[in-house]
């Protein structure tokens, strides 16, 4: 009778915990803020959650490519053009299972009928891998002068190619780490120059009114009739070419950002043209804040969530515009690194036949799209969190 008892008691006291428990959370949505319900919702969203960890380790490698990489982009081995990736290996025949990874050294053969060049791996000589090792000196981020890369081989002129080399002997891994650096730096900025037009003057239209509308959504028709990727190319070929790689840059920048900020004002203008007339926007109005100041402090705040949502899908249409043009040759130009850039030398089937690993970058560059898609999925999910 008595273990019936405390059997029951143990059952009602983990009931009124979790009755408890239920009451706490119910509370705490009652009080919560719209930033706190949107944060809890996206929690939810797995695949979002894991696509935001994996853009924060890229932009983190791509911050840190100078410590991260074995060499350097310009950097030319000489003696392994076109070789393919190594394996990085724990286990050798003589020694036998080692802590310390290893990698063989490899050597060229030449086909005597079709004079076509391969490798293969040396086992004779074996390159250990250090970590924070001493290798050729670099700037990190321009301004701190070092010779320390995060792993590498001891031995000078050693090869140590994770994902091979290209026709030049420079080793493709770190030049993809470079790139990222580029490409992914262009998708944030291009998306902020574009933000702030497609917030003022899609604000400014909605808010105004009249003539002023007029003009801003005859240049928005004028500019959305017009081919995006024609448009792209032909804009991207006018920059001169005796321009610095800096200033294409930031020229592409502005080309994207021109061209792309039409359909953000046009859903700007729609919103606030239905929030001009409220109650918050009279008061405001009344106490004498001027127009600016309405729509920056009153206005875009009350839609933030979409705005949050249309920049993270926007960010990946960026990156593969910069991508395109690269690629064929009207964007960024060698020495300049950037994954558009990289492609460029997978452009003939031959030698991606004989070669497939220069297409690494394309790799990176579907990886990137995939994951800002699938963070903006979670983003538009959790911007109502009502629902």
């Amino acid at each position: 009778m008595s273990t019936v008892l405390e059997k029951t008691d143990k059952r009602g006291i983990g009931i009124s915990r979790r009755s408890r428990r239920r009451r706490d959370e119910q509370g705490a949505y009652e009080v919560a803020s719209q930033w706190q319900l949107m944060w809890w919702k996206f929690r939810k969203h797995k695949l979002a959650m894991a696509s935001a960890v994996i853009l924060l380790l890229m932009y983190l490698t791509a911050a840190f490519c100078e410590f991260l990489s074995p060499t350097l982009p310009a950097q030319r081995f000489t003696e392994y053009k076109n070789a393919p990736p190594q394996t990085v290996r724990f286990y050798d025949k003589e020694s036998g299972f080692s802590f310390r990874p290893f990698v063989y050294d490899m050597k060229m053969e030449v086909d005597t009928k079709t004079f076509r060049r391969t490798f293969q791996a040396d086992t004779s000589k074996k390159y250990p891998i250090h970590f924070f090792v001493r290798g050729e000196p670099y700037k990190l981020w321009g301004l701190f002068k070092t010779d320390i890369h995060l792993f590498g081989t001891k031995e000078a002129g050693a090869p140590l190619f994770l994902m091979g080399t290209d026709d030049l002997g420079r080793d493709l891994f770190t030049r993809i780490l470079y790139g990222a650096r580029v490409s992914l730096s262009f998708g944030i900025l291009g998306i902020i120059l574009t933000l702030v037009l497609g917030l003022l003057l899609g604000g400014i239209s909605g808010y105004l009114g009249g003539v002023t509308d007029t003009v801003i959504q005859r240049a928005i028709d004028l500019l959305i009739c017009l081919p995006t990727i024609p448009l792209w190319m032909a804009l991207a070929a006018a920059l001169p070419r005796s321009w610095s790689a800096l200033d294409i840059y930031m020229g592409m920048i502005v080309i994207f950002s021109i061209i792309g900020w039409t359909g953000l004002a046009r859903v700007v203008r729609g919103k606030i043209l239905s929030l001009r007339e409220e109650d918050f926007t009279m008061a405001a109005r009344l106490a004498g804040a001027s127009d600016i100041r309405i729509i920056r402090k009153h206005l875009l705040p009350s839609f933030a969530s979409y705005i949050i949502v249309n920049t993270t899908l926007a960010i990946p249409g960026t990156i593969l515009g910069e991508t395109s043009l690269s690629f064929l040759g009207l964007g960024l130009q060698a020495p300049v690194v950037s994954w558009g850039v990289l492609l460029k030398d997978a452009q003939n089937l031959e030698t991606l036949a004989h070669h497939p690993w220069l297409l690494w970058p394309a790799f990176f560059i579907v990886l990137t799209v995939l994951m800002f898609n699938f963070l903006g999925d979670g983003l538009r999910d959790a911007a109502d969190p009502y629902k």
